[in-house]
């Protein structure tokens, strides 16, 4: 998109919003506008695998009764995150690729900032839960079924869901009092805080402060606990006695454990961009925040599907039925 198009179209907004309902320009992916179509079908791709892969693991475990543990019940909560976490950034991305649409209103933005920082949120909750779950399983096996309840998840559950939109609502409310002046320009295909908090044009310490603060207390938080939880299962596995035994016990963790790594590492590498690479070509920051945003939603079903005994199972009788079924119509 030429630079004279972008000119027009910010003048045609400032002059057409008001002060309550300003209008973002959503950029996607800047001089690649001819070929976006091209450009949208990896994303297309990812969204795919993402919605139908959730999909897939929620029926599983909805329809084996078998599959209705603690654990299982904590796997649908991340199904759910990440499944929530993919519709949130369908919408603009659809609009930019498909239609050559860039414009989103504030409010269509709020929505869409809150959701996707919501379910990074409740991801990173789950995944802190679901540690906590394995070390307990390995740690104390023979108290796990006390410990680990049913009704202790739903509970757990329940403030998960409730964690992440409860401390975002101040922020994302506040961002309508403020006024939005000269350039409306958003960097990526979707809305973040980060993003829109520095086109107000008026004091935001109050929002970067708090921001700063529920990040540090909540994702932060929950990746230190994450290390000291795997940091006591590597004890409990250090002290068993063969190695084919303490191999065997960590497996249970190796799904998990990817999960993590696919969900904290984008988000500490995009957090290093955005701090330390203000210089760095505009495509890494780019590719950073679509890394982070489309990659762990379509990665955790497929290595659950592969890594967790009990599911791989389920898909593969599924498969054999379908092969069977297809044999008899012939």
């Amino acid at each position: 998109m030429s630079d004279q198009y972008l000119l027009n179209y910010q003048e045609m907004v400032l002059s057409n919003d008001t002060w309550f309902s300003p209008m973002f320009y959503l950029t996607g992916f800047p001089g690649w506008e001819a070929i976006s179509h091209w450009i949208f079908i990896p994303f297309f791709f990812m969204y795919l695998v993402s919605i139908s892969g959730n999909c897939c693991i929620l029926i599983i475990i909805k329809t084996n009764p078998h599959l209705h543990t603690p654990m299982y019940y904590l796997l649908s909560l991340l199904a759910l995150t990440d499944l929530g976490l993919s519709v949130s950034t369908l919408p603009t991305n659809m609009g930019i690729f498909w239609f050559n649409y860039h414009g989103i209103y504030f409010a269509a933005c709020q929505i869409q900032m809150f959701c996707i920082h919501s379910f990074s949120f409740m991801e990173s909750s789950v995944l802190l839960v679901m540690s906590f779950d394995r070390f307990v399983a390995i740690c104390y096996p023979l108290r796990y079924s006390v410990i680990i309840t049913g009704q202790r998840v739903v509970r757990i559950g329940l403030v998960i869901i409730l964690r992440g939109p409860v401390v975002l609502v101040p922020i994302v409310l506040f961002l309508k009092a403020f006024p939005y002046c000269g350039s409306r320009v958003l960097s990526h295909s979707y809305c973040l805080h980060q993003e829109v908090i520095h086109l107000a044009c008026t004091d935001t310490t109050f929002n970067n402060l708090y921001g700063l603060t529920v990040v540090v207390f909540t994702v932060m938080v929950d990746l230190v606990l994450i290390a000291l939880s795997y940091g006591l299962i590597l004890n409990t596995v250090a002290g068993l006695a063969s190695r084919e035994e303490r191999l065997r016990v960590f497996q249970t963790c190796t799904s998990h454990l990817c999960a993590v790594l696919v969900f904290f590492v984008p988000m500490v590498g995009l957090s290093l961009v955005h701090r330390f690479g203000k210089n760095a070509p505009h495509a890494v920051h780019l590719l950073m925040a679509n890394v982070y945003l489309f990659v762990p939603p379509m990665l955790n079903p497929i290595i659950y599907s592969i890594k967790t005994k009990e599911i791989r199972r389920v898909i593969i009788k599924y498969l054999h039925l379908r092969k069977g079924n297809a044999e008899s119509w012939d």
